[in-house]
């Protein structure tokens, strides 16, 4: 791939932007505080996925970070200077909104994992479609050793691992390596240090050469389809491959097999 542009960096530097043949790159720059979500880290992430939604430029985002760790969840030192209910649940609805708009980003986000993610960390990761650790990357939901059980965590976590592996993590709050997140499905590959960044590279290019139509497509129908029933599933699946059939990104794709040439997609 092309070398990354010169990064476009917020006003606050909790997160940069670098944008290069297809891809946008948001990468978390707390590395003094452990990447952690702070309030003004996951507004800066919500603004830049808000931006990314309608950005035809964009085929696909990964998520990456500075420093030894990847994210350290919640900022606990914001948390304790703003207790309270109202702060509280302002915390967990604008966190659980941004997790969820990475699951509705009709582009394929990757994250790319180095070093510890933990609690939010490790549900910003299992909130991504595809994640890459590198065998020096660890993750855990270590709430139950302060008190605090990982419940919006969960969340991501039990909807990308078996149950027992899930309630694993959830129970006992200890760090697994790469090798067993990949086991346990939270992962899709567990890489040498010095492979993390052309795995990536290589998940991002092949993404990037397919119709974003199709993805965006694609994506959204993957997740709805996860919480029906098989039949409703079926019904469902049926009518969103018959519009995408439709699609002239389809009918490009079908006679450039056919003719043995390299498809040109016009996104539509």
């Amino acid at each position: 791939m092309a070398t990354e542009a010169a990064p476009l960096i917020q006003e606050d530097d909790q997160l940069l932007r670098s944008d290069a043949d297809g891809i946008a790159r948001l990468t978390l720059n707390r590395p003094k505080a452990s990447n952690s979500l702070s309030l003004g880290l996951m507004a800066a992430l919500q603004a830049e996925f808000d931006s990314i939604r309608s950005d035809k430029t964009v085929h696909a985002v990964v998520i990456a970070a500075t420093g030894k760790v990847f994210c350290a969840g919640h900022d606990l030192k914001e948390i304790r200077a703003n207790p309270g209910r109202a702060a509280y649940e302002a915390l967990f609805s604008q966190c659980s909104s941004l997790m969820t708009s990475i699951v509705k980003l009709p582009q394929p986000v990757i994250a790319r994992v180095h070093g510890l993610a933990t609690a939010a960390g490790c549900q910003l990761v299992a909130s991504c479609d595809l994640a890459i650790g590198s065998a020096s990357a660890r993750f855990c939901t270590p709430g139950v050793h302060i008190g605090l059980f990982c419940s919006t965590p969960m969340v991501a976590l039990s909807r990308n691992v078996p149950r027992k592996a899930a309630m694993e993590m959830l129970l006992t709050g200890e760090e697994i390596d790469s090798e067993t997140a990949e086991k346990f499905g939270l992962i899709n590959r567990a890489v040498a240090d010095d492979a993390l960044d052309p795995t990536v590279d290589d998940f991002c290019a092949r993404i990037a050469d397919k119709s974003p139509l199709t993805l965006a497509i694609g994506k959204e129908a993957f997740y709805r389809q996860l919480e029906m029933g098989l039949d409703e599933a079926y019904d469902y699946a049926s009518q969103v491959m018959t519009e995408n059939m439709l699609a002239r990104d389809a009918e490009e794709g079908i006679d450039a097999f056919l003719q043995k040439r390299p498809p040109v997609w016009q996104g539509k």
